[in-house]
C-alpha cells in the first residue's frame, strides 16, 4: 500500500513539475513583453530582459503608439476588430449549421463531403494563399477587408467539431418532439439545437476569434493600404521600419508596447468565456 502511496506521489509531483515547466514556457514571452512596454528606448537595451528599469515610462508608451503616425494603430485596432468578430461569428454560425446537418439528416453523399471536410482540416492554409489572391484580384476585392474577411468563413475544424457536439449534445426525441409540434428545420435549429450547442459553439467561436486576430499571412498578401493594416501586419511594417538601427531608432517600444496592447483583447475574451470553452472540449469525454 506504501508503494502505491509513493508511486502515486512521484507520478503527481512529475506531472506538477511538468505543467510548471509548460506554464512557464508560456508565460515568458508575455512577461518579457509586458517588462519591456515600461521601457523606454535606451532601457530596452541597457536594462536586464526580465526586470524593471528605473525609469517606468508604461503610461508615455501607450500614449506614443496611439499618437504615432496620425493615430494609425487605433485604425489597426479597429480593422481588426472588424475583421476578428464578423469572421469569427459568421465561421461559428456557418460551422454550426454544417455540423448540425451532418449529425441530424441522412443525405446522399453525406460520408463523402464530411470525408473531404475531415482532409481540408490537415492542408496548411498557407495553400491556399496564392489561389486566394488570384481570385479575389479576380472579383476586384483585393486590398479591402473582405478579400480576409471571406476566406475565414470556412473552417473545417469547426464543421468537424460542431459535427461531433451536435450528435452528443442533441436528443433526437427532442427534435423529433418538435417536428410533431409544427416547428419548421431552421426555428428547430435557432430556438433548440444552437441553445444546447452553446458551449461547443464558443469554443469554434473562440479558435475562429484567436486564428482571425493572429492572422498575418493573408492579410500581408491581399491589403496593400496601411489604413487597412490589422493589428499582425502594422506592427510587423513598424518592425521593418525600425530593421537593424532599432537601438537608435525610438520606435522599438512602440511596437512591444503595440504588441501588449493587441493582445488584451484575446486574454479577456478567454477570461469571460472560459466555462463554456472548458466545458465544450471536455463533453466527448463524459459522454458516451
Amino acid at each position: 500500500m506504501m508503494t502505491k502511496t509513493r508511486k502515486f506521489a512521484s507520478g503527481k509531483f512529475v506531472s506538477y513539475v511538468f505543467m510548471f515547466v509548460f506554464l512557464g514556457y508560456f508565460l515568458i514571452p508575455l512577461v518579457w513583453l509586458f517588462i519591456g512596454s515600461t521601457k523606454t528606448n535606451a532601457g530596452l537595451f541597457s536594462s536586464f530582459g526580465f526586470w524593471f528599469d528605473k525609469d517606468f515610462n508604461l503610461w508615455q508608451n501607450v500614449q506614443d503608439v496611439f499618437s504615432y503616425g496620425g493615430g494609425v494603430f487605433a485604425v489597426w485596432m479597429r480593422n481588426t476588430v472588424v475583421y476578428a468578430v464578423v469572421a469569427s461569428v459568421g465561421s461559428s454560425l456557418i460551422s454550426a449549421l454544417a455540423g448540425y446537418t451532418f449529425a441530424q439528416y441522412r443525405f446522399a453523399g453525406r460520408n463523402l463531403l464530411f470525408g473531404i471536410v475531415l482532409a481540408s482540416v490537415f492542408v496548411p492554409t498557407t495553400v491556399f494563399a496564392v489561389p486566394l489572391y488570384l481570385l479575389m484580384s479576380k472579383t476586384d476585392l483585393s486590398g479591402s477587408l473582405l478579400a480576409v474577411i471571406l476566406p475565414s468563413l470556412v473552417s473545417p475544424f469547426g464543421v468537424y467539431l460542431m459535427r461531433i457536439y451536435a450528435e452528443q449534445s442533441i436528443p433526437q426525441d427532442l427534435i423529433d418532439a418538435a417536428r410533431v409540434d409544427g416547428a419548421g428545420e431552421f426555428r428547430i435549429f435557432a430556438t433548440i439545437a444552437l441553445r444546447l450547442m452553446a458551449p461547443g459553439y464558443v469554443t469554434v467561436l473562440l479558435f475562429a476569434f484567436v486564428g482571425a486576430w493572429n492572422n498575418y499571412f493573408l492579410p500581408l498578401l491581399v491589403l496593400s493600404k496601411s489604413e487597412l493594416y490589422t493589428v499582425t501586419v502594422g506592427l510587423a511594417y513598424w518592425n521593418s521600419i525600425v530593421g537593424p538601427q532599432a537601438s537608435t531608432v525610438p520606435l522599438y517600444p512602440l511596437i512591444v508596447t503595440g504588441s501588449v496592447i493587441g493582445t488584451l483583447p484575446m486574454m479577456l475574451i478567454f477570461l469571460f468565456l472560459q466555462r463554456f470553452w472548458q466545458s465544450g472540449l471536455t463533453l466527448g469525454s463524459i459522454k458516451g
